[in-house]
C-alpha cells in the first residue's frame, strides 16, 4: 500500500516578521512620550467703550492618535502676563530662559504686530511647558480653565444651567488633557458640578455619569466632603434609573458614622456654590 503523499507545512517565515513588525510598530506607537501642544490660529479685537484689546484664540491638544479633539479657550495678554508673573514667583531660577514677550506700547493693533505676538505667545508657551516645574504646577492648569470656571459659577448660581454645562464641558476637556501633569484630582470640582447642573435639568443620565467619574478620586484622596455628596446624589439618582445602590449606600452609611458633622451633611450643590464663591 503506497504511502500518502507528504504535503510540506506552509512556509510561514514571512507572516512572521510582517506580524513582528507590525507589534514592533504599535510597541512603538504605545512607548511615544505623550505631550501637551499649543497652538494660537486665530486672534480678534474686541472693543468696548472705554477699552480695546486683542484676545488670542489657544487651541490645547495632546500629540498622539487617540487625542483628535481640538479644545480651545481664549486669552488676553494680560493673563499671559500674570501666569508669567506668579510662576516667576513660585519657581524664579527655573524659568529665567522662558521668555515672556515683552508689552508693547503702540501699534499693538496692526495685522503684522497681532500675528507676530501670536506666533510669540504660542512659543512661549511650548517652551514653559518643556520647563518641568512649569508643567506640573497648579497655576498653569488654573490659566486654562479658571476664566471659563468662574463663568460656569456665576451662571450655575444664577440657574441658568445649560449655559452652565456648556462652559463646564470646555473646562473639562482642557482638565483631561492636562491630568497626566496635573494632581488626579484636579476634574473632581468641575465633574461634581457638572452633575449638579444636569441633576437640575432633570437629566438624570448625565449627571449619573458625572457623579460616578468624579467618585474613584475622592476615595483615593481622602476628599470625604465631596465622597460623601456624590454618594448622596448617586444613591438618589441610582433610585431613579434603576441601578443598584445598595453597595453605594453602605459607604455612604460608613462615611457618615466615621466622619460625622457639617462636612458630610451638605448637599453637593452646596459645596460646588461654597467652593466658588
Amino acid at each position: 500500500m503506497a504511502e500518502p503523499e507528504r504535503t510540506e507545512a506552509p512556509c510561514c517565515s514571512t507572516l512572521t516578521t510582517q506580524q513582528l513588525q507590525q507589534n514592533l510598530r504599535a510597541e512603538k506607537k504605545r512607548e511615544r512620550p505623550v505631550r501637551l501642544l499649543f497652538e494660537i490660529p486665530t486672534t480678534r479685537i474686541i472693543e468696548h467703550l472705554l477699552s480695546k484689546y486683542v484676545v488670542y484664540d489657544i487651541v490645547v491638544m495632546r500629540s498622539g492618535s487617540f487625542d483628535s479633539r481640538r479644545v480651545s479657550v481664549e486669552r488676553r495678554y494680560s493673563d499671559f502676563s500674570r501666569l508669567h508673573h506668579d510662576l516667576l514667583e513660585e519657581f524664579g531660577d527655573e524659568l529665567e530662559e522662558v521668555v515672556l514677550p515683552p508689552k508693547l506700547l503702540s501699534g499693538n493693533f496692526s495685522a503684522d504686530i497681532i500675528s507676530k505676538r501670536r506666533l510669540a505667545l504660542q512659543d512661549y508657551l511650548a517652551r514653559l511647558y518643556a520647563a518641568r516645574c512649569a508643567r506640573h504646577a497648579p497655576r498653569f492648569a488654573r490659566f486654562f480653565t479658571e476664566p471659563e470656571q468662574k463663568r460656569a459659577h456665576g451662571l450655575l448660581r444664577a440657574g441658568k444651567f445649560t449655559l452652565a454645562t456648556q462652559q463646564l464641558q470646555t473646562v473639562l476637556e482642557v482638565e483631561e488633557k492636562l491630568l497626566p501633569w496635573q494632581h488626579p484630582t484636579l476634574s473632581v470640582p468641575t465633574l461634581a458640578a457638572l452633575a449638579v447642573c444636569h441633576r437640575d435639568l432633570e437629566e438624570a443620565e448625565p449627571a449619573f455619569a458625572a457623579a460616578q467619574k468624579a467618585l474613584p478620586a475622592t476615595r483615593r484622596y481622602g476628599l470625604k466632603q465631596y465622597q460623601a455628596a456624590l454618594l448622596e446624589l448617586l444613591v438618589d439618582l441610582g433610585y431613579q434609573l434603576g441601578r443598584p445602590t445598595a453597595t453605594l449606600q453602605h459607604e455612604l452609611t460608613l462615611l457618615r458614622d466615621a466622619e460625622r458633622g457639617e462636612a458630610t451633611t451638605r448637599s453637593l450643590k452646596e459645596i460646588v456654590v461654597q467652593n466658588f464663591t
